[in-house]
Formats: structure tokens, sequence, C-alpha cells
């Protein structure tokens, strides 16, 4: 991934491709997603991007409150796979679909997917797409409480300094929201220099 400054002109689009094989996630209301996007915190961000040409994988240590006792904090722990992001045309984006997550969630995507299209003149679209095994995510309760647990969480990230793990505050009953709203950010945080490494080798 290059550092240099970013193109503008170019607005990503969003795709989550699920992993066959792991459980469904549950339904959630769309004030229960509403409340847990709006909750979530990314408290530490990895050091790293999403590469340009070729894929990324972010570790994540999520905390959240159990909602139904006081003093045990839930600690997943789990990675995030960022797939090389591929160059959209505008006439592809009614085609492709979005997935994985709670389906629930699509609706909200594409307000913010406007939203970027109305930000500017969009000459291509970067496709994104993330594997997330639900299935491989270690689960930890802390008997502590939440204010305890991140300052031991981000004192351990600190000590250790792993470039690729993100530390999430999250809510407990909708985590994987949570998930998706660190990714979406991640995606905000790279589309410009991915697209200007693309325009720099002359692909938009």
């Amino acid at each position: 991934m290059n550092g240099r400054a970013p193109h503008k002109g170019v607005r990503p689009f969003y795709c989550n491709v699920p992993d066959l094989g792991d459980p469904l996630p549950p339904m959630h209301s769309p004030d229960d997603i509403q409340y847990a996007l709006e909750t979530t915190q990314v408290l530490r961000e990895p050091d790293s991007r999403i590469q340009t040409f070729g894929e990324t994988r972010f570790e994540f240590q999520l905390i959240s409150e159990l909602m139904d006792r006081t003093g045990e904090v839930r600690i997943r722990t789990g990675e995030v796979e960022a797939m090389r992001p591929r160059i959209l045309r505008p006439s592809a984006y009614q085609e492709v679909e979005l997935e994985g997550f709670d389906a629930s969630a699509r609706a909200r995507f594409d307000k913010l997917v406007e939203k970027l299209k109305d930000d500017g003149k969009d000459l291509a679209f970067l496709q994104y797409g993330f594997r997330f095994r639900r299935g491989q995510v270690h689960e930890e309760i802390i008997h502590d409480s939440l204010e305890n647990v991140r300052e031991r969480v981000l004192e351990d990230i600190r000590r250790s300094g792993n470039p690729s793990r993100a530390i999430i505050e999250g809510v407990d009953d909708a985590w994987e929201i949570s998930i998706l709203k660190f990714s979406f950010e991640m995606i905000l945080r790279s589309h410009e220099i991915n697209a200007f490494d693309f325009k720099r080798r002359g692909l938009i």
C-alpha cells in the first residue's frame, strides 16, 4: 500500500462475503442495529490499512458488557480478512449484492453508499469484501467492570504493539454489527489511497 496523497473522485462500494459453514447471525431489529452502530467504538485501529493489491488480515478484540449481568465482560477475539479491492464501473452498482452479517443492515449500508456517491462525481467504484468466520471467534468472560477490562486490554496492546489488531467496544447481543462498523470504518480509511494506487498504475 502506497502512503502518498490520496486520489479523490473514486468512491467505495461495499460487499461483505459470508463464510459458508459458519452459523447464520441472528436477526436484529432496526433499533438494535442503530443502537449498536451508535455505541460501538473502535478504541484502537490497526496500524495498517486495506492493501490495494493483496488481501489484508485484521485481528480484533471486542469487549462488551453482558446485557443481563453486572460486573461481567465478554472478550471476543477473532479475525476479519479484507479481500483485494476490485474496480467496478458505475453501471455494475445495482448488480452486486451485499451479503453477510445481519441482512437488515443492507438498507443502512445502501444509505451510506448513496451519501458517498452524492459527495462528488463518481468515475468508478471500489468493491470491498470481507471474510468473517463467526465459528472461529474465541470468547472469554471476565468478572470485572467494563472500565477495568478496557484499560487492561488497551495496556496489553500497548505492550505487545501488534500492528494488525483492533480493539473494539461494542454491544454484546449485536456484536457482529460492531464488527460490521469496524469493517466499514477501515474501508473509509483505505479507499482513497487504494484509488490513488489504481490511478497511478493507469487502471482507473
